[in-house]
This record gives structure tokens, sequence and C-alpha cells, in this order.
């Protein structure tokens, strides 16, 4: 029930969110009114049409006119969920999976679609009927056939010879075999080396084409030929060129060759995807094609000619003035350059160039293709859904005065909103709103609010821009990525200048020199005082070297869970005399896109480190790297996590780079190769916590406490994409949820050992090793993280592969011990002494304040 008795009301409850949603304050009453009445009236403004064979929809503006900022409309949410509820809704919501299939074009086959169109079409002619009503033809004077489509005919080898197509059609120039049954590449290569004046062949979609060099076979034989399988052969002239540019189609074969400059008609010339390695050409030249305005060359390696032999044939075109080219290509590397050097063009890849300039755009492309949804056939709706919805959803996370929610929420607008398509120059814009009845959170009914930011006439079309607010500084043209077809050979190359400035990094040297701490134990017999907001050091610090106190500025050690900054030191009194259980800079460990960047700057490439890549600064090079592995057919999944979130929240593992891209929008990110094939105990995963403490950091004097703990997970491990949004089943830490299942470390060493047939000391001592290298990567890039004040404990969780091998997840600071603190332990490593748990606290300060090495071992 609405308890707004005025607009005054509505406005002071909603005034922040209104504002944050970029509403014009025109509109405020007009919105309240809506909102009030429920009012849903798009319906008399805007048309949905199916366009991309119905495969994505437009929206279209039908009244007469809408002027900027003059109106607004509500759009309804039709599924709004939590990410990792998606599969489950769709499996369980009545009409859920049905109707998003629907909106996201996705609930039809195409192949049966076209299956169905066929059975329609039962008056199709059989191959020899096409042969005879064409022979008629020619004895009728009527025609010379030179132009012959005879496709998905189920026409085998026997019956291609039994055609005998060059006795009829002996000037044949163009001829389509696509879609049937030819096996044997010599007897169709017999068959068409015999036409001559053959110019054009289309051969897809034979099963011969499955066997190597059959292309080269068919060419060879037959010297005339221009085209064959949509690609330019190297004997390409006059006729491709002119089939190209729309001069020679089937009703008008050859009727150009009676001019004595053929392409002199020609403005327009579409050559993207034709294979073309060779432009120098006598027919592709200024003097034949002189009309020439627009030229795409997208596609083509042209790998045969210089860059400057190619931009020095395309300066002779004085009418070109519009270009699309593959940037970076054999064209050049910069789009800047590219305008440059030909002073006459007036757009590249359909953006201005004066543009192009002034910003001095390396890539550009506004002439993208859309992302269309792809699916099987008799893929389930619910995984369809799953694939597409990236290319629709929205999201927004929801918060009161006193927190924020942890998870986002993500939702799809109804049909109307969700045909809105994507422009860099939008006439509309769209927000979400949280509209609140009764003046708080727990009311709050989620909307869009769609309104014009332009005039708008009737049959415009209705954009947004899916990326509104952000520019290049936030690698704006790459996430596009997310919705369209961006140039793979700008990403993949910008991968690989990454890659070789990481493999030519020399590893870092450690930090070497002799131990400089010393212990604090005071020879007057005074104990030292220590401060903790940390419960468990309270309880189980009980050595008669340390006493407890309430007050940080009383205290001799502050071991806390907060971070120390100059802020926190005079708010608390603490000061530089006293130690602290954190490094300066201690970011560069804990976490994850500085974990990440200080290994890689210390030791370039290591085999212990997923590739992982900073999003907010590297989604370039990950999407080459994605590009390339899909290329090379290797796995594509990965991990996003958090910079500094704990717990796994917000965390996802996903193969869809378009939701990689979107998953952006919920918070700064590392997205990290997943390890597909992880070392499993008893089918489940796992992964191992180790406790490191750090003395000093110049020297490196670091230590591995004795007790470790595995950390299981609850469900079998499998690689179904229906799992990966199951907690317990691809995640191991279960304190916080799910059910904990602990294991002491000896049962699971031993079992692990005997499923395996391994040595776990060998294990351990990779182990050691990468956590060693860690932390030398830490002291070698940022020596400015020692502090003779300084001692810590950090927790180091690792994973193993399957051959065994770890590989370093993350590192914590101030880790839980509950487990530590909690079991009693037999160690596996060092002494193999029991370690009880209620000591745990006193062997670890009494290692990093009285330099002792009970139940640890320096690396």
């Amino acid at each position: 029930m609405n308890k707004f008795q005025s607009f005054d009301d509505f406005v002071k409850v909603h005034g922040v969110l209104l504002a944050a949603a970029g509403i014009p304050q025109s509109l405020y009453k007009l919105l309240f009114q809506k909102l009030s009445s429920d009012t849903f009236d798009g319906g008399h403004y805007f048309q949905i049409e199916p366009i991309e064979d119905g495969r994505q929809r437009r929206l279209l503006f039908t009244s007469d006119s809408i002027a900027k900022h003059s109106n607004l409309f509500l759009v309804d949410h039709a599924w709004t969920f939590r990410l990792s509820d998606a599969y489950k809704q769709l499996c369980e919501v009545p009409g859920l999976a049905e109707r998003m299939a629907a909106l996201m074009c996705v609930d039809v086959d195409l192949d049966s679609a076209a299956e169905e169109a066929g059975e329609e079409d039962s008056s199709k002619l059989s191959a020899v009927e096409i042969v005879e009503r064409e022979m008629c033809k020619v004895k009728e004077g009527r025609d010379d056939t030179r132009w012959l489509e005879l496709e998905e005919l189920d026409i085998d080898d026997h019956m291609l010879v039994s055609l005998d197509l060059p006795s009829k059609f002996p000037n044949l120039l163009a001829l389509s075999l696509c879609g049937n049954n030819l096996r044997d590449v010599e007897v169709v290569s017999k068959e068409v080396t015999h036409l001559n004046n053959l110019k054009a062949l289309w051969l897809n979609n034979n099963p011969f084409l499955e066997h190597s060099n059959s292309e080269a076979a068919i060419i060879q034989g037959c010297p005339s030929l221009e085209i064959c399988n949509s690609k330019f052969t190297s004997n390409y002239g006059e006729w491709a060129l002119g089939f190209c540019g729309g001069i020679y189609d089937k009703d008008n074969a050859d009727s150009a060759h009676q001019r004595e400059h053929p392409l002199e008609s020609v403005t327009s010339l579409d050559l993207s995807n034709r294979f073309i390695r060779n432009l120098m050409n006598k027919a592709f030249n200024p003097e034949e094609i002189t009309s020439l305005s627009y030229l795409n060359l997208r596609g083509n390696p042209l790998d045969q000619n210089s860059l400057n032999d190619l931009l020095q044939l395309l300066k002779g075109f004085s009418c070109l003035h519009s270009l699309e080219v593959d940037i970076p290509g054999p064209l050049g590397e910069s789009a800047a350059e590219i305008v440059e050097a030909l002073p006459n063009l007036s757009l590249l890849n359909g953006v201005n160039t004066s543009k192009i300039m002034e910003y001095g755009k390396s890539v550009v492309d506004s002439m993208l293709q859309p992302c269309l949804p792809e699916w099987t056939a008799g893929e389930p709706l619910t995984d369809r859904v799953i694939n597409a919805m990236w290319l629709y959803l929205m999201t927004y996370r929801l918060a009161d005065e006193e927190k924020i929610d942890e998870t986002s929420v993500w939702y799809v607008m109804d049909e109307l909103g969700s045909a809105l398509r994507h422009s860099d120059k939008p006439n509309f814009r769209v927000s979400p709103f949280l509209y609140m009845p009764e003046g708080n959170l727990a009311s709050a009914v989620s909307y869009s609010i769609l309104w014009p930011i332009d005039d708008v006439r009737e049959g415009d079309e209705c954009t947004r821009d899916y990326l509104f607010g952000i520019g290049e500084e936030k690698q704006r043209s790459a996430r596009l990525t997310a919705w369209f077809h961006t140039p793979k050979n700008y990403f993949i190359k910008e991968y690989e200048i990454y890659k070789n400035t990481l493999q030519s990094i020399k590893i870092a040297s450690p930090v070497q020199g002799s131990s400089i701490t010393s212990s604090l134990c005071r020879g007057d017999g005074r104990v030292l005082h220590v401060y903790a907001d940390i419960p468990q050091v309270e309880k189980y610090l009980t050595r008669p070297e340390f006493v407890i106190t309430t007050e940080p500025k009383d205290a001799d050690i502050i071991w806390t869970s907060m971070q120390i900054d100059e802020e926190t030191k005079k708010a608390t009194g603490i000061n530089d005399e006293q130690y602290i259980n954190q490094f300066p800079f201690e970011a560069c460990l804990v976490m994850k896109h500085h974990l990440a960047k200080t290994i890689q700057k210390a030791h370039g490439l290591v085999e212990w480190l997923q590739p992982t890549y900073n999003l907010e600064t590297q989604l370039s090079q990950l999407i080459g790297d994605f590009h390339v592995r899909e290329r090379e057919k290797l796995d594509n999944l990965w991990i996003l996590k958090p910079w500094n979130m704990a717990r796994t929240i917000d965390t996802t593992i996903n193969s869809n780079l378009s939701a990689i891209i979107r998953l952006m929008e919920t918070g700064p990110k590392i997205c990290q190769k997943y390890i597909e094939h992880p070392a499993l105990f008893k089918g489940r995963k796992f992964d191992l916590r180790y406790i490191v403490l750090v003395r000093s950091m110049n020297p490196l004097e670091i230590f591995l406490a004795e007790v470790f703990w595995a950390r299981l997970a609850n469900n079998k491990y499998t690689l179904e994409k229906n799992s990966f949004d199951q907690y317990e089943t691809h995640f191991t830490v279960m304190n916080y949820r799910g059910k904990l299942n602990h294991m002491n470390t000896p049962d699971f060493v031993k079992e692990f050992e005997k499923e395996h047939e391994v040595n776990w000391l060998d294990i351990h001592s990779r182990i050691r090793n990468m956590i060693k290298s860690a932390f030398e990567a830490a002291a070698a890039v940022h020596p400015e993280m020692h502090h003779s004040k300084s001692r810590a404990m950090y927790g180091v969780d690792v994973m193993l592969d399957s051959h065994f091998q770890p590989k370093l997840l993350e590192i914590t600071y101030c880790p839980d011990c509950t487990r530590a603190v909690t079991y009693d332990t037999e160690a596996v490593v060092g002494g193999g002494e029991t370690v009880k748990g209620k000591e745990f606290y006193n062997y670890i300060f009494g290692c990093l304040f009285l330099n002792e090495t009970n139940h640890v071992s320096q690396l």
C-alpha cells in the first residue's frame, strides 16, 4: 500500500535513489504518478520487432514523436535473482525458463525450423529436373546458361557424372554444388575441370572437403577459376571483383564484359573474408575501379604484400572515403597511423577519421556484429538461458544505512526493456530504481525507468548505452566484447605482448643476509604486554612471558585483525615503538591482484601460479588469452575472485566470455585460470591451509608451521556446467556456510598417500619451495615492506593439480585459526610430535617474539 500522501514525501524518501538513477528532476512528479498508479503505458509508444532471423529483437518508437526529457516509462523486471540461484530457479519456477527463452530468442531450434521450411517446400525440383529445365531454355534460344545452382539435392559422385554438366553447359561461369553428398575429390575434379570458362565454384558442405588439399586439387585443375568456396583463388580478377561489387550475379553473369572497363561503375566493394593474400592485381587498380568509395578488406591475410605497397595502392583510389580493415592487421597496428597514411578517408571502420585523430585511437570499430545466442539442437531451455542471459542481464546491490549486501542482485528487464539494443549515441537511458511504498527497504519493489535523452520520431529504433558512463579509461572497447564480435587479432596481439614480457623476466634474487631479529625477552624478567582484539589470542596465549592488556597504548605488542594506519594510531595511542602484527605494504601479498603482480614482476611466468589477470587493467590481455585457448581447443574455464573479499564472497566460475566481462560490474576482480583437473581426495576437491610466520623481510626470515590442515568440499567433484554454482562442490571453505567435515591432518595424509601412491614429503617439499618463492618475490619487488617493528602471521592456501604440483591460491592476513586451536594433531613433518591446539598461539608468539623454533621450520 502506498503510504505517500504527497509528492514531497516521495522525494524525501527516494531523493538519493532518484539522483543515483540520473532521472531528470523535471520527470520526478511524473514518475511519482506512474508508480502510484502502477502505470505501464510503454505499449502505446513502442513496438518490438524481430531481427537477425528471429535471433534478436529491437524496439521501435511508434508514436508521432517524443522530445528529450519529456516522458518516462516504467519497465518491469521479468526475473530477479542471486547468481547462485539462477539455475535452480529456472528449473523450479513454473514458466520461468519458457518466458526467458522466448525473451532471449533461444526457444526455437534453428535446425528444426530449417527442416520444417524444407518439409513445406514439397515442390522442390530434383537435380535432373533442374538440369532439364535449363537445357530447355538453351534449346529454345532463350538463354545460354552461365549460372547453375544445384544445392542440397543429395547429389553423389555417380549422379554428378551422369548429369554431364560440361557437355550440356560448356559456357558455365558459376556453379554451386553446396550441401550435397560428393565424396571423391578425383570425380569432382574431373567433372569441373572440363568447364573451361568456370569462374566461381561453391562446394561447401560436401564430405570430400574433409580431406586435406581437396580444395587445392580442384583449383589446380581449373586455371580460370577465381572463386572457390567463397575464397578468392590466386587467379582472381575482374569477374571475382565484379561479383563482390554487385555487377555479376545469377541474373547477370557476364554482360559487363561487353564494356571496356566493366568495374568502372563499382562504388562499394566488400572483399571481407575472401582469403586474399595478394591485393596487387591487374583488375584491382584505380584505373579499372575508378569510382570506388567504400572498401572492406576485413579477414584477409594479405601476407604477400608489404605494408607500404598496400598503402600506396589504396592511396591511388581518389574516391575512396570509407575503409574497413582489421586493426591490428596487414595495414598496420594503429587506426591513427592508417588515417595518417590515407588522408582522403573520412571513415575508418565506421568511425569519423577526425575523431580518430583527435583521440589518437589505436583500435576503432563501430560496425561490430552482435553476439547472438548459440545452442545445440535438443539442448535444454535452462542451459540455453544460462548461456544467453549475459546479453540481457543488469545488476544492482542493496544497501541501507548499516551495511551493503555482500552479493549482487541480477535482473532481466521485461520484453520491452530487453529489446533495447546498444548504441554509442543512444536516444534513451534506462536505470534501475527501488520504489519503497512504505518508506523502507523491506517494502522495496524494483523497476527500471526508461526516458528519452534525445528527440525521437516515429519509426526510430530506441537504443541505450550498455556501458553508460564507462569510457576508454575503464576499457570500454574491450568490455563491448560481452555483446559484440570485437577484433580478435587486436586482443591476441595484446596477450602475446604481455606473455612475451613475462617470459623475458629473470628470476629475482632473494634478499640475502644474516638474521637481524632478536628475542624481545627482557633480562629483568618483566613480561611483554599484548593487546589483542582476537578472542582466540586472549584465551590461548598463556605463556608467562606474555600478559594481555585491554589498552593498545600500554601494549608492547599489538595483535589485531584490523588495519593499523596513521589515523588508527592517533585514535588509539599506538606509537612507533610498539610491535605490530602487520608489515607495511603487505597488500602486495594479501590482495589478490597485487599478489599476482608481485609474483609476475619478480619471477615472470611460474608454474605454481595460474594465469591471472586484473580485470580493471588487463581485460584486453585476458580476452586475447581466451581467444587463443578457444582457437587451440584448450580448456577455457576461469574463476573470478574479488580483489579483497574472503570466504569466496562474489566468487564465480565460468567459461562464458560475456559472463566474465559482465561480472566486472559487481566490483573489482581478478580472473584466474581455473584448475579444472585438481588432485582429489576420494573424489572430492580439497585445498591446504598453511601458516607462515614472518620475522623480517630484509633479510628474509620466514618460518612454516608444522601444523597445516586440509579443507574438503562436501560433494563429489564434477565439471558439469550446472555444478559451477554449487558451493559445496567447487569450494572448500565450510567454516561459514555448508557443513564442515574436519579431518585430522595425519589421517588425511596417510589416506591420500595410499589413494594416489605418492610420498607426501615430496609434495611438502614442493609446497615449501613455492611459499618461499612467493615471499622472496615480495621482498625483491617491495623492499619498503620491511619494518623492524613488524612481525606477522599469514595463511597460505594451496591446491594440488592432478600431477600433484602445488598451485598458490591466495595469502591471507591474520588468518582464521579456529581449527589450529581446536584440534590436537600429530605433525606429519618435522619431529612428528603431537601439537596441542591450546598451545598454538604460545609457539606462534614464541617464534615471532622470542626467536624460538618449536613446531616451526625456517624456509
